[in-house]
């Protein structure tokens, strides 16, 4: 006799939740020394060790100013569903009316979902978490925050809009100080009630003081005069201030730096979708286009870190569906350029699906990074290919450990990396990738060694070599993207070789240059190949490597 519907329900759960936790036994997230501070542009905890903050945004200020997804799972899964896709933090949104606004704040959960007609959603809670149907909005909001603390995952508490809805637009009234829903003085006293609350919560590392200022009304002097806003109710957070313009522009810093008394506590946040920029993605060369909008991103916030602060990309994101063009294309330069700065960040979204969106019941969430049931993770591939950014590559100097090149293949997520020095290099996890130094001859040598790559022809793969003056040897950055590696042999004697994967996915080969010139509709990604620093500890070579290399005189 087949199971009942109910007992179908209970098993899949079953067996769901066992996935999760077999996920987590294989990445588990590690605890930072609490709480955290700041040390030049690095995130550091109580040892003054750097901590990445690898965030996921989850969105809770909403018009039913809940966590979403609270009726398709239990929170307890979906937190270390979070902790399984490698995330160490969750930047959790919030309205300002859930603090401020008396007639709101004082709603249970269930209250709040019946005022707006959600009777399925609630019914769905009452399953899947029936203790937090009767709990008042803010104990409910505070339940998501203690099951995350419990799962090890830090939270920045992000003031996302006034009023609880979709944000946003310029004309939404909650843009910037005197629109209709934004009065300075209430949005402090909200910011201090929050940071008061979350006093003795240790997880609560953070607080992003308002999402995106935006609107006629912007201005710098206004953002110099308020937009520090008050979380020193709670010393211990770090506070996070965005910019301008959608938080897209934070460029006035870079005359007029901000004063503060908080400053080993200050971090600043910027934004960067590709809808950003319209459709010059899809429009555009792709190598053009990165190279003029990564110029663009550092000239509007990046330039922070090269001042000594910390940035925060607090959003980032895109179509997980991969079905988006322009999105396909900006995320490779994103994660070359973020895997180069080494910054702090936090991915849109986390939520598979919506409670109630812009009028829509049930709206699917393409950019989350779980399914519509948030049941496992909506696409595997985007995952890995941003698990290299959730681990430092830097960090505050470390004299036991000299400063070395990684190179970075956006398109997968890997490294270059290799088995022995009599095996071909290949694509590989970036915690094992090669150490390798840059010269000014433009070679790529093993770090430590007088070993260097070098290319052996097209659709050849690369290998290594002692001579490291002739042009196989040479690998300069030809595009403006500034991630085509090419050396001076010559394809048929007019076209230039760049570093390329072979058609195993994994190798690492060199090819003709593509997308060098004007062609709008080539794809260079697995061409691109980003050189960065790195200080983390690295296995020096092997005493057989030294060895086996002190012997030879010949090029291989």
């Amino acid at each position: 006799m087949g199971l009942s519907k109910l007992e179908a329900k209970a098993s899949a759960k079953r067996r769901l939740l066992f996935f999760g936790l077999f996920l987590l036994l294989l990445r588990p997230p590690v605890a930072a020394t609490l709480p955290l501070s700041t040390s030049s542009r690095w995130v550091v905890d109580e040892s003054g060790q750097r901590v990445k903050l690898a965030c996921v945004s989850w969105a809770s200020h909403l018009e039913a100013m809940v966590a979403e997804g609270l009726g398709k799972q239990p929170l307890d899964f979906i937190s270390k569903s979070i902790a399984s896709m490698g995330f160490n933090c969750v930047r959790l949104t919030w309205p300002l009316f859930l603090v401020t606004n008396d007639s709101l704040a004082s709603l249970t959960v269930k209250q709040s979902f019946f005022s707006l007609g959600l009777n399925e959603s609630i019914s769905a809670i009452q399953v899947n978490n029936p203790s937090l149907v009767d709990l008042p909005l803010l104990q409910a909001y505070k339940a998501v925050v203690t099951n995350l603390g419990e799962n090890n995952i830090m939270v920045i508490l992000d003031n996302h809009i006034s009023k609880p809805g979709w944000c946003c637009s310029n004309f939404d009234g909650n843009g910037f100080f005197g629109d209709k829903y934004f009065d300075p003085d209430v949005w402090i006293s909200g910011l201090t009630k929050m940071a008061t609350m979350f006093n003795d919560t240790a997880n609560v590392v953070g607080m992003s003081l308002r999402n995106e200022l935006r609107g006629p009304k912007q201005n710098v002097n206004d953002w110099y005069k308020r937009g520090r806003g008050s979380a020193r109710a709670n010393p211990n957070v770090l506070v996070i201030l965005s910019g301008l313009s959608f938080d897209n522009d934070l460029s006035f810093l870079s005359t007029k730096p901000v004063q503060v008394s908080f400053e080993a506590k200050l971090v600043f946040e910027i934004h960067w979708y590709a809808f950003s920029n319209g459709g010059a993605w899809q429009s555009g060369n792709p190598n053009q286009v990165c190279g003029s909008i990564g110029a663009s991103v550092m000239k509007r916030g990046g330039f922070l870190v090269k001042q000594g602060w910390p940035l925060f990309f607090s959003e980032f994101g895109v179509d997980q569906r991969g079905i988006n063009t322009n999105d396909n294309r900006y995320l490779g330069c994103f994660l070359g350029l973020a895997a180069e700065l080494d910054v702090d960040w936090a991915l849109w979204t986390l939520q598979g699906s919506y409670y109630l969106r812009e009028g829509v019941l049930g709206m699917e969430e393409f950019y989350g990074a779980l399914s519509y049931g948030w049941c496992k993770a909506r696409n595997s591939t985007f995952l890995q290919r941003i698990s290299a950014l959730q681990s430092p590559f830097q960090g505050p100097s470390n004299s036991s450990v000299q400063a070395y090149k990684v190179i970075f293949h956006p398109a997968t997520g890997l490294c270059v990396a290799r088995k022995s020095l009599l095996e071909p290099l290949q694509l590989g996890p970036c915690t094992e990738a090669e150490a390798w130094d840059y010269t000014d001859r433009h070679a790529l040598q093993l770090k430590g060694t007088p070993i260097c790559l070098k290319a052996a022809g097209e659709g050849e793969k690369v290998n290594f070599g002692v001579i490291c003056s002739d042009p196989s040897s040479s690998w300069e950055l030809v595009s403006d993207s500034r991630m085509h590696l090419a050396t001076n042999l010559t394809a048929g004697g007019t076209r230039s070789l760049c570093l390329d994967v072979g058609s195993d996915k994994s190798s690492i080969v060199t090819n003709p240059c593509r997308c060098l010139g004007g062609d709008h509709g080539c794809d260079p990604e697995e061409q691109w190949f980003r050189i960065i620093e790195s200080n983390r500890p690295v296995e020096k070579p092997s005493l057989e490597d030294r060895l086996f290399w002190s012997s030879q005189w010949t090029v291989f």
